[in-house]
């Protein structure tokens, strides 16, 4: 096999082209001829071959520039051979890895060949893949070659690969061994650090050859995308092994060398020397960049630069709908120009006297008058006959079937089965004979036959639909061999199980000893063949759907003369069969002709051709056979098989029936088996192509040479005319041609003609390529139970030009594309099945799958097992090419391959390919006899179940309809805003709470201006008051504190304080959540310090909570930290040590044993603007930002906090939140002191070990009012979803609930608030008691759901308008609509405006805009150290352009919008919701539009259910997307085509690199917020340490 192969793949690499063909002496191609005889007969070997032919050619063939002759022929030898050599080695068995030689065409190879030659380099990243991800592919399947005695140690690495030392190409053309081995023994993890093992002296020693084949790999890896190898030398590179800089960024001592390369070698202008820092590149902006993500992704900017496609024409946006832009046609493609095209008449149907009047009728002809005569030999998997089944037996067997199917099966005294049911016949391949006997048992009982495969598992791809066909038809009883009935699965009750998706069925077994024998006056009724139903045949659809073809008596008896009458059959005569028997041309040739004319069919089970190929040729010259029936894939199987047999002939043959000769790429099997077996007797006329469909049955043959009819013929067709449905013999661009032959005459009596695929079926032009159409009485009558779909099918009536029917009878579709050719000839170019149609071009499935296999002729794809499908995304279908990678191919082979046919096809085909995807050998679900099942791959493809291991998407180069991008309008200027606005009748988008002057408050505010006083005035006034009450995991009280307490705790904090800090020193408090926070704080305020709460790092994270806390401590200029022993430890630890300078941190104090000490006297500020405490949080973009609260901030928060959630002394709230900043840190530490009420606190950590923790205490103590945060949210809903009985049973009540705030900083997740108010309403909780509040770092509480006003509104908006910052109500439900919930209501004197982000102007209401916000207890600022306060100077005191431009606002860097509800508020007025978009900052600017991250993210999490979590950045313009994967690694490859999907269907975006990382990756703050920037620092660090990285094209 490889030795034949090769041979084909090195006339590919040396094969003169044909005008150099023609200009050889003729002596030279009598040399050739010779040459190729004595290697087809063993005489010489490859390597002789290949020497002697070279020297024959070199002189012929035509030079490349400015490379020497020599070098050149050499060097393209020597790599093909090398290619070769290796695997002939390996490989005896001989039909293991050729290339599916059914779709091998010379010509076609070398356009392949020539096309790639005209791709310079073009430079691809390469996906980075985690190693286990690798080992699970490869090991899985196989073990590395040639190495299968190496044990594990240093020896077996040291083994060179059996190469020679010839060029460093070698790497390229078969991978060294030790490559692979390496890949398997090194472990399985990528890290980040930045030392490189063997590229360098210092690494880890690894042994020479090792170092070796990593420089292999690097030059494989250079040339990677150096696309013809063989003719471009980039000769420093190649004589130099040491030009390309080792990539020291992310190789760390656990990884392998091999594994990512990031190409550095290729980047033009690197310093090619080795040095010890990452290569530092620019970024496309000039940012310069050190890291292994940079290098990949600057190489794909650099792919994208190139402009592939014509850029997009210009066209109106319509003001609110994106229009996609509409593939124009071009104007110059061609068109149809010949004229109308006539129907074709077959030639009548002869008359023949003694024709039998039914099947039956001849069955029982031949069974009474040649009882003897054999009428099938069944083999087994040696090729040895087991059986031969006579025409008596067959007879009597069949009656004795028919009579106990009628009579002796019977169910409450009724008869089982009467004429006319329908009875599935389930027999496995290998058992003809039973087969046959049961069909005709049926045939006679007049019962109706639905053949089908053997479901062998429960899940077989698309037994489900067999299942369902056989409901729709009524199946109720199921034939079956005894041997076949025991291997099916079985349920407990030891009956056969039923198949998912089948109905009940009883299963008979038609053995022997079952059937009974009929009485002497019982005769099967024999009648002449009629219009009903004979047997129905079943056909998969393109969408994977299978449907029962019904054929009646009739049609199958006129179907056997007509095929009788084309193929000149006999009487006796032997035909072999290859084909499955129980559908299309092996149930019509093996089972329905053969018997009509008394033949001897010798039937070759599948498994046979499995294991021996040649079985079939050899039964021909055994049996003397005058027919074969067969595939053209059984031809290639026995061309790779055919040197072990000398002695065999095929003379005895007058037909070589192809059944799939309408498959475009039979002919190159048909010219292959020809030039091969005409020595052993076969003629060139006997090869005998056929099409035909399960619809229309046989639609042409080719007639018998003794026929006396035309030569056949080949036609050269331009595959871009066919794409534009035009038929075009191609004379100059040799490149992308389709050789097609034709498939002879139309069938006797039959009227063919051909019809327009889509819409009215038209008759084509005489040079336009139709779906050809078949009136005969020989075809298939309906789809059973489809009525629709029958109509569309077998009654289309075509018409001509002017809209006439041509005849009045209806035809039906055959689903063949083709054209009727000169001579009358039919060709047929493809099939309906396998059409896609790509912006209005035609591409056929099986011509990409040819070009793709002519890449590498053998090397790469399993057994050329390769599927080609389309998929729609963005309304448009794309190509998706999905192959079977052979076992020891290296991830450069694949990276290769892939990136090499992706050039062929777009060259070839002129179309770009969407995805390619790779999967281990053997792991695509399979057809019944052993292709590939196309329609469950595409439909595994879809559902993310496909399991690649290598993926490559070009979304880039293939989706040209995205909408334009969006142009910014010159802004308008405020006045005309204004005018505007007024005229529009909208209002000023601005609205506030209600009014602090109109609420008397005990005069308390008045009279405490400050918070530290309320807590001395509560001590004394109600001393024994409980404010707080902290629990713990159980649930049981931890600490407890009341007014006095605290103040005495706060007392002995302040006297520790004063004597060692001066006032106004800040004091950095580091807690866990508990009463020792709060009473530290208040001591810092009773001494004057200025507390800054800071939340302690983890213990089992020190290096990354650690740095957190150094730098608040820094940055705040904390003289002092407060703290437990504890953490006191754990900050100066040895494990602190290595994450931070631990010498630098300023004074430590634990306070756990302080002195009870009075502290003489407070501290009384000496005005309420001075600073109270500092508040620092790290924002959703990752900035660490302290804003600066001062004391009549502070008190204002509190008053209106108590106002709106009504707090008063008698009042007790839960709180679960964080206490270190923001609302937390308020609600936490000042609002009891000021308010009075009792708050029970409950620390997020604690439902860690308990997730009910929360809602128990809400329940126990009747908890009214409660805030949470979106983690604690999440917790509850994820952990207690499914116990929510239990929880019943433990009398949790959530009924008292009036109102539960979650706080935020974000849009409100309404996903998670609705799942969360459903799963607890058996609980009792009141679904309008959820909510969110609003808070920022300008102003950390703007909204509260409180607990009078109206509930929370939920609009709908359109996702798209918000893209262009407007704001557009939609219906729910309809498309493209995004819910957005209210954020509760605005507090008491809080005011907020929506401003234009540029213009500062105000906005109308409905309009999107950021939102600015003035109260009494905005901030005053943010605390920074480095004087940047200018920067962020107008965040805090900022004013409108126009209209109210007094008042002094604050930004708060969210967007959103304000919309006047018909709601009324608590004043009676009505009421304005506040909804937030999100966040300024966080927006994506891509296209020219706003994007928000959780938009996309949505989509992404929806994409698969192994998607845990998702977020998404932008670098440099291209849009990064990092999932995590929650289930094993082998989908992490799944999820790369899923992700791209969805973002292009719901978002018009291209997705650049997709990442997929573990569970938990993805860095989350406090408040269950995603850290993006954080995330993408740790990427293009090459921290994160993906499973996954995927670099889209």
């Amino acid at each position: 096999m490889a030795e034949r192969t090769s041979a084909g793949f090195l006339s590919m690499m040396l094969e003169p082209t044909p005008a150099v063909a023609m200009s050889l002496p003729a002596e030279v191609r009598e040399k050739l001829a010779e040459l190729e005889l004595e290697l087809s007969e063993g005489d010489i070997t490859q390597k002789g071959y290949e020497k002697k032919r070279s020297k024959l050619l070199a002189p012929y063939i035509p030079q490349i520039q400015g490379v020497d002759p020599s070098l050149q022929i050499d060097n393209r030898i020597q790599a093909s051979s090398q290619a070769v050599l290796p695997v002939s080695k390996h490989n005896k068995s001989r039909a293991g890895n050729a290339r599916d030689e059914r779709f091998r065409s010379d010509l076609h190879t070398e356009a392949v060949q020539a096309a790639l030659a005209k791709y310079k380099e073009r430079k691809m990243p390469m996906p980075s893949k985690r190693r286990s991800v690798l080992v699970q592919s490869s090991v899985e399947a196989c073990t590395p070659p040639d190495t299968s005695s190496a044990s594990e140690d240093e020896g077996s690495l040291r083994r060179q690969g059996r190469l020679g030392t010839s060029t460093p190409y070698q790497g390229h053309s078969h991978p060294a061994v030790e490559h692979w081995f390496n890949r398997v023994i090194q472990g399985s993890s990528t890290s980040s650090s930045a030392s490189s093992t063997s590229s360098h002296p210092g690494g880890r020693s690894v042994t020479n050859s090792t170092a070796h084949a990593a420089l292999n790999a690097n030059a494989a890896a250079t040339a990677l995308a150096d696309l013809m190898a063989h003719t471009q030398l980039d000769t420093p590179l190649i004589t130099d092994n040491h030009s390309a800089p080792p990539d020291v960024t992310g190789l760390s001592e656990r990884s392998s060398i091999h594994l990512e390369r990031p190409l550095v070698g290729s980047m033009r202008g690197l310093s090619r020397s080795y040095n010890h820092h990452a290569s530092m590149m620019e970024t496309a902006d000039g940012v310069p960049v050190n890291s292994r993500v940079s290098n990949k992704i600057q190489q794909l900017l650099n792919t994208l630069k190139r402009p592939k496609r014509p850029p997009l024409r210009e066209f109106f946006v319509d003001d609110f709908e994106e229009l996609l832009d509409v593939q124009q046609p071009d104007p110059n493609q061609p068109r149809p120009e010949g004229q109308q095209m006539s129907p074709l008449e077959g030639e009548p149907l002869g008359v023949v006297t003694n024709w039998p009047p039914s099947l039956p009728a001849a069955l029982q002809r031949w069974g009474t008058t040649h009882p003897k005569s054999p009428c099938l030999t069944a083999l087994d998997n040696a090729g040895k006959p087991v059986y031969t089944l006579t025409y008596g037996k067959l007879w009597t067997r069949s009656q004795k079937l028919a009579y106990t199917l009628l009579n002796k099966l019977s169910s409450r005294n009724e008869p089982l089965l009467i004429p006319g049911d329908r009875v599935a016949l389930v027999f496995p391949n290998s058992d003809p004979v039973m087969f046959m006997v049961a069909f005709y048992g049926c045939l006679l009982a007049e019962l109706v036959p639905v053949p089908i495969e053997v479901p062998l598992t429960r899940k077989d791809a698309g037994s489900q639909q067999i299942g369902f066909l056989l409901g729709s038809c009524g199946v109720t009883l199921a034939l079956t061999t005894d041997a076949c009935q025991k291997g099916l699965p079985k349920a407990q009750t030891g009956e056969v199980a039923t198949f998912k998706g089948w109905p009940r069925l009883l299963w008979f077994v038609t053995d022997g000893k079952h059937v009974v024998k009929p009485p002497k006056d019982w005769h099967p009724p024999i009648r002449e063949a009629s219009n009903d139903i004979a047997y129905i045949e079943y056909k998969t659809s393109k969408e994977g759907s299978t449907m029962g073809i019904t054929v009646s008596n009739s049609a199958m008896l006129a179907h056997c003369q007509a095929v009788t009458q084309a193929c000149g059959y006999t009487e006796g005569e032997t035909i072999t069969n290859v084909l499955d028997f129980k559908r299309e041309a092996g149930l019509w040739h093996g089972v329905l002709m053969s018997v009509m004319n008394r033949m001897h069919v010798i039937s070759i089970p599948y498994s046979l051709m499995k294991v021996n190929p040649l079985s079939w040729i050899q039964k021909v010259h055994m049996y003397k056979a005058r027919v074969a029936v067969v595939k053209s894939r059984d031809m290639h199987w026995s061309l790779l098989a055919q040197r072990d047999q000398r002695d065999i002939s095929l003379s005895s043959l007058r037909m070589l029936i192809v059944a799939d000769g309408a498959n475009p790429w039979s002919i190159s099997s048909c010219d292959a088996f020809l030039n091969v077996f005409q020595a052993r007797g076969l003629r060139p006329e006997v090869i005998c192509p056929c099409a035909s469909s399960s619809e229309a049955m046989t639609v042409a043959i080719r007639r018998p040479p003794e026929m006396g009819v035309p030569p056949p013929g080949k036609a050269v067709l331009s595959m871009s005319g066919l794409s534009h449905g035009v038929i075009r013999v191609d004379t100059e661009e040799k490149l992308s041609v389709l050789t097609v032959q034709d498939v002879g005459q139309v069938m006797p009596g039959a009227l063919v003609c051909v019809v327009r695929v889509e819409g009215t079926p038209f008759l084509c032009q005489t040079d336009e390529v139709g779906e050809i159409c078949v009136s005969s009485g020989s075809s298939g009558l309906t789809y059973y139970g489809l009525p629709g779909m029958t109509k569309n099918v077998f009654e289309t009536i075509p018409v001509k030009a002017s809209g006439v029917p041509i005849i009045d009878r209806p035809f039906t579709r055959t689903s063949l594309l083709g054209f009727v050719g000169p001579d009358n000839l039919v060709f047929v170019i493809g099939k309906m099945d396998g059409l896609m149609v790509v912006s209005g071009r035609r591409h056929n499935a099986d011509d990409v799958v040819a070009t793709a296999l002519a890449v590498e002729p053998m090397k790469f794809v399993y057994r050329g097992r390769i599927a080609v499908f389309s998929v729609s995304v963005l309304h448009d279908e794309r190509i998706v090419v999905v192959a079977e990678q052979r076992p020891d191919s290296s991830e450069e082979d694949s990276f290769q391959w892939m990136s090499r046919v992706l050039q062929a096809i777009d060259s070839i085909h002129q179309v770009g390919v969407y995805c390619l995807a790779l999967v281990p050998a053997n792991t695509l679900p399979k057809a019944p006899l052993g292709g590939i099942h196309i329609s469950e791959t595409k439909q595994r493809f879809l559902e993310g179940a496909l399991h690649p291991c290598n993926v490559l998407m070009c979304p880039h180069t293939c989706v040209t309809n995205l909408p334009k991008p969006r142009q910014k309008q010159p802004e308008v200027g405020p006045a005309s805003m204004i005018v505007g606005n007024l005229v529009a009748g909208k209002r000023i988008a601005q609205a506030c709470g209600r009014d602090l002057g109109q609420l008397e408050d005990n005069d308390q505010a008045r009279k405490f201006l400050y918070i530290q006083d309320v807590l001395q005035w509560r001590a004394q006034a109600t001393p024994d008051h409980p404010l707080f009450l902290v629990l713990n995991s159980k649930g049981t009280v931890a600490s407890t504190a009341s007014c006095l307490q605290l103040h005495k705790r706060a007392e002995r904090v302040a006297a520790a304080l004063l004597g060692r800090l001066n006032t106004g020193d800040h004091v950095a408090l580091v807690y866990p959540p508990g009463i020792d926070l709060i009473a530290t704080f208040y001591g810092c305020l009773y001494a004057g310090c200025v507390p800054v709460t800071v939340r302690p790092p983890h213990p089992q994270n020190l290096a990354t909570t650690l740095p957190t806390v150094k730098m608040i401590v820094e940055v705040s200029k904390s003289v002092c930290i407060l703290t437990t022993q504890a953490t006191m430890k754990l900050l100066k630890s040895k494990e602190a040590a290595a994450a931070v300078d631990i010498k630098s941190w300023p004074t430590v104090m634990d306070t756990d044993d302080l002195p009870r000490k009075k502290c003489p006297q407070t501290y009384k500020p000496p005005t309420p603007e001075m600073l109270a405490y500092l508040d620092f949080s790290v924002s959703t973009t990752g900035i660490l930002a302290g804003v600066k609260m001062s004391h009549s901030a502070t008190s204002a928060l509190c008053r209106s906090i108590k106002l709106q959630c009504e707090l008063y002394p008698s009042r007790q709230i839960a709180i679960c939140l964080d206490p270190y900043c923001g609302l937390g840190l308020a609600l936490w530490c000042l609002c009891s002191v000021y308010s009075g009420h009792q708050s029970i606190l409950v620390p997020p950590l604690e439902l860690e070990t308990n997730a009910s923790l929360w809602l128990t205490a809400v329940s126990q103590y009747k908890v009214r009012v409660t805030f949470c945060s979106y983690s604690v949210m999440e917790m509850c809903t994820k952990g207690l979803g499914s116990q929510t009985e239990a929880l019943r049973l433990r009398n949790v009540n959530l009924s008292c609930v009036r109102t539960c705030m979650v706080v935020a900083e974000e849009r409100p997740r309404i996903s998670l608030t609705q799942s969360f108010s459903k799963i607890f309403k058996d609980l009792g909780l009141s679904p309008r008691a959820v909510s969110t509040t609003f808070g920022c770092r300008v102003n950390v509480a703007i909204c509260l759901q409180g607990t009078s006003g109206p509930d929370p509104t939920t609009v709908y908006v359109d996702m798209r308008a918000l893209r262009h910052d407007r704001v557009r109500l939609v219906e729910r439900g309809s498309p493209h609509s995004l819910p957005l919930m209210e954020s509760g209501k605005i507090l008491p004197g809080v005011k907020v405006v929506i401003a234009n982000t540029e213009t500062k102007g105000p906005l109308g209401d409905s309009h999107l805009g950021e939102i600015w916000v003035s109260s009494p207890h905005n901030a005053t600022g943010y605390y920074t150290v480095y004087g940047e306060e200018a920067l962020h100077a107008d965040h805090f005191n900022t004013k409108l352009s126009f209209g109210d431009t007094q008042t002094v606002w604050a930004r708060t860097g969210y967007l959103g919008f304000l919309r006047r509800t018909d709601l009324t508020d608590a004043s009676g007025e009505r009421h304005d919701a506040l909804y937030v978009v999100g966040s300024l900052d966080e927006t994506l600017e891509l296209r020219g539009m706003r994007y928000h991250p959780i938009d996309i993210e949505t989509s992404v999490i929806r994409a698969h259910k192994s998607i845990a979590e998702c977020a998404v950045f932008t670098w440099t313009n291209l849009l990064v997307v990092v999932v995590e994967l929650e289930g094993s690694e082998q989908e992490a490859l799944d999820l790369v085509a899923l992700v791209t999907n969805v973002v292009l269907e719901e978002h018009y975006l291209i997705v650049g690199v997709v990442v997929v990382v573990d569970p938990g990756v993805i860095p989350i703050n406090s408040r269950g917020e995603k850290q993006r920037m954080h995330l993408r620092d740790g990427f293009l660090a090459d921290q994160l340490d993906p499973i996954y990285v995927a670099y889209n094209m």
